[in-house]
């Protein structure tokens, strides 16, 4: 079951719908998921929701209400998963903690997803990805120089927890395969995925005192690393991590003797010499066309990608041809393009089978086909305003 809202816990349980789950999106009646209305839409359905519940079958219920936490319970009772990201003791105050879903369901393994984490002095705060990004280091790291902290403009931390979760539910499963025949509680939060995925700045620190700074595409690492623009106007990303690589850009760029020079065998040392690798790769990209440049550093194996906005996304010829976009059917647009499933595997491929659907377009279904609810009793928890 998926009781979250907005972005870390649907994403987490799309990737597991696309792979064969059969995921019931819980909802609030009436409001439903606020995610519902983020991002552009098209006649008022919106293209971001079209795509985060995919594959999910949607019941409205209340559970404030008495009749909605029975319904809920009675859904735990059949379930294998539960993701929620309510504040740390919401799921309590509606007498829905774990441990009481587990007295109906032994097996059950939940998700408890929030911004800091079940304990400590910051778990009873809200938390979206944007402080996460904040507090992981992320925004200090990036941006230029002398400039501001800057923040993504798009879910980073929130997508990071989301496949961090994926790997949680799957470790516990099996787990519970394996072992202990019983499910147990996964505390995971917004900001420790995004805090390992920036690195070990505090380590760093700690061992050494450096608190690193930003250095805008730059890497503290290797060089060439950077964007450049080329003679048309448009923007390239260079990357030479491995030194092979970074002695084939500098032939590239016809300046061999730099390659030769001591400091250039040590990712170390070229950055220390940064300034004068950007010179050299820079001026030479900005001699040529974009087309050219690309192909000129294709034929000499050194490391390019044009950078690509929304529109050159859709063009790519490779991002085409290995369908990492897909159009899907859609009840309310006719196709959605989106992002296809994020593996490809030789047995259980995965399959976007339908896009986001109504607020509780399977309440009934659920309820009465599957869990055996009466059309008299359906009908009085919608008197109540439990189910929707």
């Amino acid at each position: 079951m998926d009781a979250s809202t907005i972005l870390a816990g649907p994403l987490c349980c799309r990737i597991l719908g696309d792979y064969g789950a059969d995921v019931i999106k819980i909802e609030s009646p009436g409001a439903g998921d606020s995610m519902r209305g983020h991002g552009h839409d098209v006649d008022g359905v919106s293209l971001w929701w079209k795509e985060i519940s995919r594959n999910k079958r949607t019941v409205g219920i209340d559970l404030r209400t008495k009749g909605g936490a029975e319904v809920f319970r009675k859904l735990a009772s059949v379930s294998d998963v539960i993701v929620e990201n309510f504040r740390p003791g919401t799921l309590e105050k509606w007498n829905l903690s774990p441990q009481s879903l587990r007295e109906v369901n032994p097996g059950l393994v939940v998700l408890r997803l929030t911004g800091f984490g079940q304990s400590g002095p910051y778990s009873s705060r809200p938390g979206f990805g944007t402080l996460a990004e904040a507090m992981s280091g992320f925004a200090h790291m990036t941006g230029e120089q002398d400039g501001p902290p800057t923040l993504p403009s798009f879910g980073l931390a929130d997508s990071i927890c989301a496949m961090a979760g994926v790997s949680a539910i799957l470790m516990a499963l099996r787990y519970r395969e394996l072992v202990s025949r019983v499910g147990q509680d996964i505390d995971l939060n917004i900001l420790e995925p995004i805090l390992t995925a920036v690195g070990p700045a505090p380590s760093v620190y700690h061992h050494t005192g450096v608190i690193e700074g930003r250095h805008g595409n730059r890497s503290t690492n290797n060089a060439p690393r950077n964007t450049y623009l080329t003679r048309d106007g448009y923007w390239v990303a260079v990357s030479a991590s491995a030194l092979n690589v970074a002695k084939r850009v500098m032939e590239l760029v016809g300046h061999p003797e730099i390659a030769e020079e001591p400091w250039f065998a040590t990712g170390r040392g070229r950055v220390e010499h940064v300034d004068l690798i950007d010179k050299l790769v820079g001026g030479w990209i900005s001699t040529h066309d974009r087309d050219d440049v690309l192909k000129a550093f294709e034929k000499a194996e050194a490391a390019i990608a044009p950078v690509l906005d929304a529109k050159g996304i859709v063009e790519d010829p490779h991002i085409r041809a290995t369908e990492m976009l897909v159009e899907v059917p859609d009840q309310d647009l006719g196709t959605v393009l989106m992002h296809n499933v994020l593996w490809r595997m030789s047995d259980t491929p995965g399959q976007i089978r339908f896009t986001g659907r109504k607020l509780g377009q399977d309440t009934k279904e659920i309820l009465c086909t599957e869990l055996g609810f009466t059309d008299e009793e359906f009908d009085n928890l919608v008197a109540e305003g439990a189910i929707g």
